[in-house]
């Protein structure tokens, strides 16, 4: 939140840009709790932070013709360019986490509880004291970082912002939480505390009805059949990749009033979650988002958070239906 008072108060009369602020609040929860450290200080701190993730979701967007022909597609990769700029992408990420693996291993490290590198460290350390050798390398924790660090981070600061966009449009609907949010958490206090989050109902449905819009990964993570059945007559035979449109399901007005409306309020007598398939913005079923918990609380203590410290107003001459609303493709629907 200082970021945005201090860029606000720098320049008075000009908008504040406040997209990398969004994308820092959430690297910044990641990085501590994952990683055991802030990012701030780092090679990696401030607009190098964003960019580095902006790179990575713009690289895993594309079509890639490796995946869709194997074995001969990487020549049409490297001759349109992607090839390079995932290895460029690549690099950048590989130096972030060995540089995060290095930091675990040294000695006396000033540590509050083990994060998820002591932990898989401490496997591998146990797995070649009991068998010389240790199954868990040094790519798999790497992997592991790369999960959370692409499916934990930007997919929070997306919701957010789709969040604000959609209540920007709405003033009605931002006064109303507003007013929940600074009724609950009093006027004394600099900001929302984490225990009041829970008490702040209609952000959650705001946060509940963003996801249902824009769900931040639109296409699930593919599934393979295992057996022979049917769909719509269509035969579904085993081993076929299945993608899981989210967003199309979001927006079916077979079970929503008013798919392309943002009203928050549809939720209010409906106690449907996202176990039911209505509503599928983090999967189901095994292949889940495991951070399901952790990337709703974050997204909701973050809006919450921008609501009770801001007064938020289009620039000048701007209307609520001037802002562009259009949707970017990438590994997370962008605004």
């Amino acid at each position: 939140m200082d970021f945005i008072s201090r860029s606000a108060s720098l320049s008075p009369n000009d908008p504040v840009n406040w997209t990398e602020k969004v994308f820092a609040f959430s690297g910044s929860i990641m990085f501590r709790t994952a990683y055991g450290k802030s990012f701030r200080g780092s090679e990696f701190d401030r607009g190098k932070f964003y960019e580095l993730i902006n790179d990575a979701e713009t690289v895993a967007g594309p079509f890639c013709y490796d995946k869709c022909f194997p074995g001969f597609g990487w020549i049409m990769d490297w001759i349109s360019g992607h090839k390079g700029r995932v290895d460029r992408v690549f690099r950048k990420l590989d130096s972030l986490f060995q540089q995060l693996i290095d930091d675990h291993r040294k000695p006396g490290r000033t540590k509050h509880g083990d994060d998820i590198i002591d932990v898989m460290l401490g496997i591998q350390k146990k797995q070649i004291e009991e068998h010389g050798h240790a199954w868990i390398t040094k790519n798999h924790i790497k992997a592991v970082l790369l999960n959370m660090f692409l499916g934990g981070i930007d997919t929070s600061a997306l919701t957010v912002i789709w969040a604000m966009a959609d209540l920007m449009r709405k003033p009605p609907l931002m006064k109303k939480a507003q007013a929940e949010v600074r009724m609950i958490v009093g006027k004394k206090k600099g900001r929302v505390p984490e225990t009041d989050v829970d008490q702040l109902h209609y952000v959650k449905l705001i946060i509940k009805e963003t996801l249902r819009l824009h769900p931040p990964v639109p296409l699930l993570l593919p599934r393979e059949s295992i057996s022979h059945f049917k769909i719509n007559g269509f035969n579904i035979y085993p081993k076929t990749l299945i993608q899981v449109n989210a967003w199309a399901i979001g927006r079916d007005p077979k079970y929503w009033k008013n798919p392309e409306e943002f009203s928050p309020d549809r939720f209010l007598n409906d106690s449907m979650d996202s176990k039911r398939f209505e509503l599928l913005p983090f999967g189901g079923g095994g292949r889940g988002c495991p951070g399901v918990y952790m990337g709703t609380v974050t997204s909701e203590h973050l809006l919450a958070n921008l609501l009770y410290c801001f007064d938020w107003d289009l620039p000048d001459g701007t209307k609520e239906t001037d802002v562009n609303m259009e949707e970017q493709t990438g590994q997370c629907l962008t605004l």
